[in-house]
């Protein structure tokens, strides 16, 4: 890579990384310590193929989505095993609600298996239609369907809780703040 390629990925890694741990994380059932190393895999893969890269953020979307599919069809599960969790940051402002329900949800979310999750957050975080999820995933848009359609329903099943937390209004709207539940009153 030439210094003009360094300074430009440079630039991207610095500008775009803190995006893109937030579905790495989500990919990897909320745990931050996976997400960093997906994250941190991607933007290898694509330091070596960043002067042929016309949009840059799509590739390492693209790329954590397929390491992601890529670990669901591992043999064996990875052998490493979280002991401690380190503390959040200072949440700021955010409403106590807010907080229990994004809590609630990672929690939920880290249950499901990977390709439910996985088609959530495509669906719900990032916010792509059927037909972008079936690409990334190579499946079919019927397979998105109804993965989705049984992923919320375990979603619902696993919390419950979540049709109490969910803030008024959010009813039937996808929110980026990990909220891809239908309440139902």
């Amino acid at each position: 890579m030439d210094a003009e390629g360094q300074e430009s990925f440079r630039e991207f890694v610095a500008t775009r990384s803190s995006v893109l741990l937030k579905t790495a994380v989500l990919l990897s059932g909320g745990d931050r310590h996976a997400g960093e190393d997906l994250l941190q895999n991607a933007m290898i893969k694509a330091a070596g193929r960043w002067h042929r890269i016309d949009e840059p953020e799509a590739y390492v979307r693209q790329i954590l989505y397929r390491q992601q599919v890529s670990r669901w069809r591992l043999k064996w599960p990875r052998r490493e095993t979280s002991v401690a969790e380190p503390p959040e940051g200072t949440v700021g402002a955010d409403a106590p609600e807010a907080t229990e329900l994004r809590v609630v949800m990672c929690g939920a979310l880290a249950r499901l298996t990977a390709r439910q999750r996985t088609v959530l957050v495509l669906r719900y975080f990032e916010d792509l239609p059927e037909a972008d999820v079936a690409r990334l995933l190579n499946c079919s848009v019927g397979t998105v369907r109804s993965t989705t359609h049984r992923s919320l329903a375990r979603l619902r099943a696993l919390a419950p809780e979540l049709a109490a937390l969910a803030p008024s209004g959010a009813e039937r709207q996808p929110s980026r703040d990990f909220s891809p539940v239908e309440v139902r009153p």
